[in-house]
């Protein structure tokens, strides 16, 4: 193939496109994906594999939290308590300062609706969106022709088991299986219908790593630092290090560093556990 060339972008989680000519000369357009690329992994600094999560219920204080970690933090959620009192205009607002952002809304619904919020949600520049794997591969596949068609679109990420779900939640919604074999399921089931990536709890991390998924980027929430006293309704959790030698992408951090006493040094702490990992 001749006249091939990367698009530039300042996202190095977006679906980068490449342009190509194939044998009669038509011009095609390919995604590849950053971290299945050794290209894009090798640069990477401790800031690239932390999300600090704004899990506020207004702008002022998620703004105020976005200027404390000024310099520090590079990715910040933004989930559905924010986003439904914001709007697309947090993530702009965000951006705006020169970060990137996860929108964690957890997509699901029927294939077209899904399809339709998966463009809406692009035209605010996020970089990473969540779905959930749980709708089902026609959900999923219709998910990923819409961010296809786009010229800017985030990488999808499939929700595979929420972290505050253990073998009893999983049980009483009718689920006869462990969380393990659950997530390991629903991942190769949206690996398989080209979804980019899974959040999964730090416990599944390894089992995905030598499955059908391997290559999936892999974004973990239920992060704790080793010293942690808050109260918790998460209930399959590792350290910071523990998920990264694991085989974590991105972790997702919130009241570890948002309700600490010194939010910056608590990033602070857990960045320098990821670069000894």
């Amino acid at each position: 193939m001749c006249g091939e060339y990367l698009q530039v972008c300042s996202n190095p989680c977006t679906r980068r496109r490449i342009k190509t000519r194939n044998g009669k000369g038509r011009l095609l357009w390919q995604s590849i994906h950053p971290f299945q690329d050794s290209r894009y992994t090798e640069g990477m600094k401790p800031a690239d594999h932390l999300i600090v999560a704004l899990d506020f219920p207004n702008r002022t204080q998620a703004l105020d939290m976005v200027e404390r970690l000024n310099g520090q933090i590079r990715w910040f959620k933004v989930g559905l308590e924010l986003y439904l009192a914001e709007g697309l205009s947090i993530v702009e607002a965000i951006r705006a300062r020169g970060h990137e952002v996860f929108l964690d809304l957890k997509l699901h619904d029927i294939p077209n609706t899904v399809a339709g919020a998966v463009r809406s949600a692009a035209a605010s520049g996020a970089g990473l969106l969540t779905l959930h794997a749980s709708g089902g591969p026609a959900m999923l596949a219709a998910a990923r022709r819409a961010a296809d068609e786009l010229d800017y679109a985030p990488r999808l990420l499939a929700v595979t088991v929420l972290t505050s779900m253990d073998k009893h939640q999983l049980t009483a919604t009718g689920i006869d299986a462990s969380p393990a074999s659950q997530v390991l399921l629903l991942g190769e089931m949206a690996t398989a219908a080209g979804i980019d990536g899974l959040v999964c709890s730090p416990e599944e991390v390894g089992i995905l790593r030598v499955s059908k998924a391997k290559d999936a980027l892999l974004v973990v929430p239920g992060i704790r630092p080793a010293d942690t006293t808050l109260a918790d309704d998460q209930s399959r959790i590792a350290t910071p290090g523990d998920a990264i030698r694991r085989g974590a992408s991105m972790l997702v951090v919130g009241r570890p560093i948002t309700k600490a006493a010194d939010p910056a040094a608590a990033a602070a702490a857990i960045l320098k556990e990821i670069e000894t990992a």
